[in-house]
């Protein structure tokens, strides 16, 4: 399935003009050799560009679109038109000499064969340099001379021919598109991917741009020892993919992979998405709601209102259709290949019903400090790592896990919330982050209703769950010592929450008791105010205090502390 939506999608920008034709590719390209009628080596241009790079600016390669090239093993294998410089002028500095001869003369045979009935002025120019270049004296040519250590350093070189890349001349990808469309000695047979006959992908191109995978590129499919093969079989053949299949669907996903706008790393996932008929607003829109946290309400949550309804919507002047099939696709690296994490597919419609659903799960009553009004994904997996270690990565599982429950709109993992209790557990503060995860959590993996009741946006007055109004209490009990010591640096969340939450009937005395002798410093008013509160909450706990209290009791405690604080805030800003 995944292999299928690629390559539709690969036809859908196809047929918008936005992506390479068959046997052609997107490639990086430093410099340009310029050709003379003659074959002549005129000059050697640059084709970086100036990006800024964080405070430095620095020179990259112009991606350009080039010849399909092959994948290399550690065999010789030349590219046509545009290649490194050992294959282009039989110079490089990896220091075998002999192995850098044999490139040169493999790219020399294959422009040879390709171009020898072209009657082109460009092919004819292409023809004549490699007739008449000498790789023995490259290095001191007066066009490379300056600029040699530079193109020593590898990247790739374009022929050059009046003006213009020779790849832009037609006849010369006429004979391109001729010899690629040759099969060669590729076996035809039924493709798994397009139901077509036609002959099959040996070796498919690299997928290349997936964060901590190799840099030239990492194998979707691959077969890379016996045990993976069957019938005697090798490479492709075991799962026959057609030449077309196997370059349109790795076009896509490079395609999608190098558009940064809309891929996103998650811990070790690299997420992309794309909807059919080729249109990026709808990857726009999905970007936008699950990753930015500085959204802007009317516009972002009230589109997904309408779009959760069934109703088509216009946002950016685009218009976004509910029934457009959707896909988003999770990848991690492992070693030269690459494995996929998640793959989900459905109607965008359904998706914005998930994402919307999952928003509604986490809401909650927020600091006046909090300007953004939803929490994206990148938000909650920070929540679950110690900020201050040297590598504070989320679980690589974990982000997949999560992302996917979002997506399908089921329970979240298990190891969400053990991320969240033991940064509670750990560091005893009680974030709005760490908070809505808990509360969203339990209203999609609990049947417990009474824990329910408490799972709310705001303080819930007429709630007598006993470990959520133990958590408002304890609420109390910090806002009295802070009014008796307003300079004080630490309060008892720092040294009794962890034990208050688990052993209430432990610890809930003495914070009573060092509460009497807080109220002791204050004014009569005050001390009239927390006593009222006290007592309120003291007669709506019509049992002993438990021993302990489980995981989802400990949970309920915190949310009842975090309502209690944001009401005690609410009450003194209105003031």
């Amino acid at each position: 399935m995944i292999l299928q939506a690629l390559t539709q999608y690969y036809e859908d920008l196809l047929a918008l003009g936005k992506i390479a034709r068959p046997g052609w590719a997107k490639a990086k390209v430093s410099w340009a050799l310029e050709l003379s009628d003659n074959g002549e080596l005129l000059g050697l241009l640059h084709l970086q560009q100036e990006v800024q790079r964080g405070k430095k600016t620095v020179l990259i390669p112009q991606e350009r679109e080039v010849p399909q090239p092959v994948k290399r093993s550690s065999g010789v294998a030349a590219n046509f038109l545009c290649d490194t410089s050992g294959y282009l002028l039989g110079a490089d500095a990896k220091g075998k000499p002999e192995r850098t001869a044999e490139c040169f003369a493999a790219s020399r045979m294959l422009h040879e064969q390709i171009l020898k009935e072209a009657q082109s002025s460009a092919a004819h120019a292409v023809l004549a340099f490699y007739e008449h270049w000498n790789p023995q004296t490259a290095k001191d040519h007066p066009a490379l001379k300056e600029e040699w250590d530079e193109v020593m350093k590898g990247g790739n070189l374009l022929f050059w021919y009046r003006g213009g890349p020779v790849t832009e001349d037609t006849q010369v990808r006429e004979r391109w598109q001729h010899a690629n469309e040759q099969s060669g000695d590729a076996e035809n047979t039924l493709c798994l991917v397009t139901g077509h006959h036609g002959p099959t992908a040996r070796l498919h191109p690299n997928i290349k741009g997936v964060v901590g995978a190799q840099t030239a590129g990492a194998a979707l499919v691959s077969f890379n020892a016996p045990a993976f093969c069957s019938y005697e079989h090798e490479q492709g053949d075991n799962a026959p993919t057609g030449e077309y299949a196997s370059f349109a669907y790795t076009t896509a996903l490079n395609t999608l992979i190098a558009d940064r706008e809309h891929t996103r790393r998650v811990g070790d996932t690299t997420i992309v998405c794309w909807a059919a008929g080729g249109q990026p607003a709808y990857q726009d829109f999905m970007m936008t709601a699950l990753y930015d946290d500085n959204v802007d309400e009317r516009d972002i949550l009230g589109t997904m209102v309408h779009l959760s309804k069934g109703e088509p919507v216009e946002w950016q002047k685009q218009k976004l259709s509910p029934d457009t099939r959707f896909y988003v696709l999770g990848l991690a690296p492992n070693a030269a290949r690459l494995s996929v994490r998640f793959f989900w597919q459905n109607s965008f419609g359904t998706l914005i019903q998930n994402v919307t659903k999952h928003y509604r799960d986490l809401e909650i009553v927020r600091p006046s400090f909090d300007k953004f009004p939803t929490l994206p994904v990148w938000r909650l997996l920070r929540e679950t790592v110690n900020q201050n270690a040297r590598n504070p990565e989320p679980n690589p599982r974990l982000a997949g896990d999560l992302l996917l429950a979002i997506l399908n709109g089921t329970p979240y993992p298990a190891t969400l919330l053990d991320g969240i209790v033991l940064r509670i557990r750990a560091e005893r503060e009680i974030t709005r982050g760490r908070v809505a995860i808990v509360k969203a959590w339990y209203l999609r993996n609990t049947k417990n209703e009474q824990l329910k009741e408490v799972m709310t946006v705001e303080l819930n007055e007429q709630s007598n769950y006993l470990p959520y109004l133990l958590g408002r209490l304890f609420a109390v009990l910090e806002d009295i010592q802070q009014q008796a010591n307003p300079k004080i640096n630490t309060t008892i969340k720092d040294r009794y929450f962890n034990s208050a939450s688990a052993t209430p009937a432990t610890v809930f005395p003495l914070l009573i008791n060092l509460a009497q002798k807080h109220l002791a410093k204050l004014d009569k008013g005050l001390v009239i105010h927390y006593n009222r509160k006290i007592t309120e909450l003291n007669s709506r706990i019509t049992q002993t205090l438990p021993a302990r209290l489980t995981l989802p009791e400990q949970s309920a405690f915190q949310i009842g502390y975090y309502h209690e604080t944001q009401k005690r805030y609410t009450k003194k800003e209105e003031v």
